[in-house]
């Protein structure tokens, strides 16, 4: 055969060519190299089979981007922020993203801001968690006391908080839900001893989208104080509230306002409007970080000190975060999460004149971030809140159902979140979409309604071990 006659995959439809006609490997290291297009392709293709993001009202993640905001994605993707000497500009970003959320969250030095940018809120969690842990440790022992048995207080958390309880030898002394689903003072107090190392307070309630109330369980600790002399700090979880209430509920005082919140982290790739991986921690002042939880690098031939639980990672979301934030301003802030507020009460009202459900949190933002939850108002119905999320799903649309936690793990709630993108026409749609799964139900109901175990939506997950208590010394 000559060369000219050579068989060419390049010359063949994509899906004619050999790399599509022969199935790819799933659970083998290939043997061969496969032409891009055609790696692609299969790539492309199984993918479809994910859901669409934009219609996954379960997730608090951003969904939407500028496309200047793709672009520098795109420019950044080859940039490790922990580099701070070879890509020194990324570093003034982040440094400059810091003194901006100093200045949002009211610390009382916001040009000498403590903080760095992480991975997500979760590794902000961990990293205020450990500061606290470490603040408390260095206290008993300057005391002569024993410092071998830590302890949380919370009340319903994300499992970020678990994790670090299981992660770094601490208690998590979590309170249940109550009827009023968030964390109660009453129940800070009846929690907190000599050991407690901090209190978190959830700002953003991912059960619910409910605000705890950072200022009275703050005043609850002001008089335990009083008291009995135990001063203990506040940890803010404001994954989903931190970049709401600055902008639409700014007379709620919850940040570094209050001298007992010590530390806060919040989800730029939240309602920060970032690309998913980004998060901050922030302290109240420079002390509130213990140096030994603090590393130095070079940086511009000096040393620059980070604070971190990952090491390698992008930097584009960091990048992408400065940019957001000169784009928009407090200003910009301000219309986009009015705009989202808007959504959740429209959605609120919608879901509540079907008559079949009671809305448990309707987009108040004085109450709560821009969402939505509700649950059936007639347990007798032949169809559940989880048969509604199948029969959604048919149209592509992603609305969880799930319990909440203890002592409400009777009572099974749907929620939405209304992000950046989600507009009123899509709302109008998916409440359309929502009376028509009713009434199909109506009309075919389920001969037995779906168990709480399926179609649901999990903001826990269950340790493979049992929990063992913590290590002395």
């Amino acid at each position: 055969m000559t060369a000219s006659a050579a068989p060419d995959d390049h010359l063949d439809d994509v899906f004619a060519s050999g790399s599509m006609t022969t199935r790819p490997p799933k659970h083998r290291f290939p043997a061969d190299e496969r032409d891009p297009r055609d790696a692609y392709q299969l790539v492309h293709d199984e993918l479809l089979l994910d859901g669409v993001s934009r219609m996954n009202l379960a997730t608090f993640c951003t969904t939407w981007l500028d496309p200047e905001a793709e672009r520098l994605m795109t420019e950044s993707i080859s940039k490790n922020i922990v580099d701070k000497d070879e890509y020194p500009q990324t570093a003034e970003l982040e440094s400059r993203c810091v003194s901006m959320l100093a200045h949002l969250f009211h610390a009382p030095d916001p040009a000498a801001a403590t903080g760095t940018s992480t991975v997500g809120s979760s590794e902000a969690a961990m990293l205020g968690g450990l500061a606290a842990k470490w603040r408390w440790r260095a206290r008993r022992r300057d005391a002569g006391l024993a410092a071998g048995n830590p302890n949380l207080v919370s009340g319903p958390v994300q499992v970020c908080w678990e994790k670090f309880a299981r992660y770094f030898d601490v208690e998590l002394r979590q309170a249940p839900m109550t009827d009023g689903f968030v964390l109660t003072p009453q129940q800070v107090l009846d929690r907190c001893d000599e050991n407690t190392i901090a209190v978190v307070v959830t700002f953003g309630q991912t059960f619910t989208g409910l605000f705890e109330d950072v200022a009275a369980i703050s005043a609850a600790l002001d008089d335990l104080q009083a008291r009995t002399g135990l001063d203990i700090p506040i940890h803010v979880d404001a994954a989903s509230g931190g970049f709401v209430a600055p902008f639409c509920a700014p007379e709620l005082v919850w940040d570094f306002r209050i001298p007992r919140v010590k530390s806060l982290n919040v989800s730029g790739h939240k309602t920060g409007l970032a690309p998913i991986g980004a998060g901050w921690a922030l302290w109240r002042e420079a002390g509130d970080l213990p140096k030994e939880l603090i590393f130095d690098v070079n940086y511009l031939g000096g040393q620059m000190p980070t604070v971190g639980i990952n090491f390698s990672r992008p930097g584009g979301q960091v990048i992408t975060s400065y940019y957001t934030f000169l784009r928009l301003g407090m200003e910009g802030y301000r219309k986009v999460q009015s705009a989202a507020y808007e959504v959740a009460q429209h959605l609120a009202d919608g879901i509540g004149s079907t008559g079949r459900f009671t809305v448990v949190f309707d987009g108040d933002p004085v109450k709560g971030i821009p969402a939505v939850t509700w649950t059936t108002a007639d347990d007798t119905a032949p169809h559940n809140l989880f048969d509604l999320a199948e029969a959604l799903r048919t149209r592509g649309w992603l609305v969880p159902a799930y319990t909440l936690p203890p002592d409400r793990s009777e009572l099974a709630v749907q929620r939405i979140v209304v992000r950046h993108g989600f507009s009123l026409d899509m709302a109008d749609l998916l409440l359309d979409d929502l009376r028509r799964a009713l009434d199909r139900l109506d009309e075919r109901p389920p001969s037995a309604p779906a168990p709480t175990s399926t179609g649901g939506f999990a903001h826990d997950a269950t340790p493979a071990v049992a929990q063992v208590a913590p290590a002395a010394g």
